[in-house]
């Protein structure tokens, strides 16, 4: 693979690969994929198809500051004489820059993907990334009229439910003469890792636009997208509760344990369990492994009239309404209270330790066995009126919704009471 930096400053760094293809691909990087090395973003998929390819990476946050970006131009123009078909591609910031610097390097096609239109809160308010304005890098960043030309074709990809890209995208749409748009609904600002195939971008970068093959074509990779589905489900799950239940009984699932990241997974967890009876088969259809089983207890309630229990399938403390607690009593473990000591609930016959570190990293540890290194037990603490539980100086409280967070002060989503065992 034949490489080397054609130009460089404090700002950007760029690349020629050499390819075979009449083509040469302007590749820009993003806030992820910034200058290390000879790297070229999306390198691997365009050497695949033989491209000639100039990888235009950024070394810091700004965002391809125009004064950069012309004196790279005047440096490579020799090289790039002789390639009279350009084009454009980036995700995000380089999005941004495809767009932004069409005219400048005459790019006959620009595929951007979630691209912004500008980084100057006074532009767009986006609390993503305005932070990264510079006033003197970044003067008059926003695209503008004289960047762009009725003479290219101006192709991007984004969410349209996603506000923050949504707001850069109707400001692009008043300045672009003519934007081919496809959509990628439910997926935030995740378009690149979603649709991460060379074959799509060989497409997007040569084949002749053709809204319903794009769309055939994005599907095609979407259905065999991982990262896809959990963007979906991640995106819709708090507006569509009673789906996933649907989505159990209706498909014939099997996931595997990594399916779902930590966070997500416990959000799936929590959803089933206040709105189902929740089966082994549905969590093994999810991909997830159940550790425990439970034998019922009376608890501790928080001031939303919830149950305290430990759910041993997210390892978390968490409050569930009484109905559900009573169907998911496998996974859904009381805790109780009869006065100050060590946080403790039963299992088997067992006692278990409720313990913590500073990561909030939650872990059972029978009664005899050691703890690891950093892990702290969580302490019950009676008062005449209320009990709190607490990690070294730090209290928990719930909110509404179940969950929970360690603060300094004693409101009265930190003071829990007890409720008299049922017989």
């Amino acid at each position: 693979m034949e490489k080397h930096i054609i130009f460089e400053d404090e700002q950007i760094r760029a690349i020629f690969l050499k390819g075979s293809s009449e083509e040469l691909i302007f590749s820009f990087g993003d806030l992820i994929t910034r200058a290390k090395g000879l790297s070229i973003n999306a390198e691997k998929s365009l050497h695949k198809h033989g491209f000639n390819v100039i990888g235009v990476m950024p070394k810091q946050k700004s965002w391809f500051p125009e004064s950069s970006m012309r004196q790279m131009f005047a440096e490579i123009q020799e090289l790039i004489a002789p390639f009279e078909k350009r084009i454009g591609y980036g995700g995000s910031m380089g999005g941004y820059a495809a767009i932004k610097y069409s005219n400048l390097l005459d790019l006959k096609r620009v595929v951007a993907l979630v691209p912004q239109y500008s980084i100057n809160p006074e532009d767009v308010e986006d609390p993503r990334y305005n932070m990264f304005f510079h006033e003197e890098l970044n003067a008059n960043m926003q695209v503008q009229p004289q960047d762009v030309s009725a003479e290219r074709e101006y192709i991007v990809v984004y969410d349209p439910y996603y506000p923050e890209d949504r707001a850069h995208y109707l400001k692009l749409e008043q300045v672009l003469p003519h934007i081919q748009t496809l959509n990628l609904p439910f997926t935030g600002h995740d378009a690149i890792a979603v649709l991460a195939s060379s074959e799509l971008l060989h497409d997007f970068l040569v084949h002749e636009f053709d809204e319903s093959y794009f769309y055939k074509k994005i599907r095609q990779v979407k259905k065999n997208s991982k990262f896809y589905y959990r963007k979906v489900i991640e995106n819709l799950l708090p507006r569509h509760r009673n789906a996933l239940g649907s989505i159990l009984i209706n498909n014939d699932l099997q996931l595997d344990n990594q399916f779902f990241d930590a966070k997500l997974k416990q959000n799936l967890l929590r959803e089933l369990l206040r709105n189902k009876q929740v089966s082994q088969h549905d969590l093994l259809k999810l991909g997830i492994q159940v550790d425990f089983p439970q034998e019922n207890r009376s608890h501790l309630l928080d001031c939303f009239g919830h149950g305290l229990v430990f759910n041993v399938i997210s390892q978390k403390i968490e409050s569930y309404a009484a109905g559900a607690i009573a169907l998911n009593h496998k996974f859904l473990i009381p805790i109780f209270a009869k006065g100050s000591g060590l946080v403790q609930i039963n299992l088997n016959d067992e006692r278990y330790v409720v313990a913590m570190n500073d990561r909030h990293v939650m872990k059972l540890f029978k009664q005899q066995e050691p703890l690891t290194t950093g892990m702290h037990p969580l302490v019950i603490k009676k008062y005449s009126d209320f009990y709190l539980l607490s990690y070294k100086h730090l209290n928990l409280s719930n909110n509404e919704y179940g969950s929970h967070d360690f603060i300094e002060d004693t409101p009265e989503t930190a003071q829990f009471v007890t409720q008299p065992e049922l017989s």
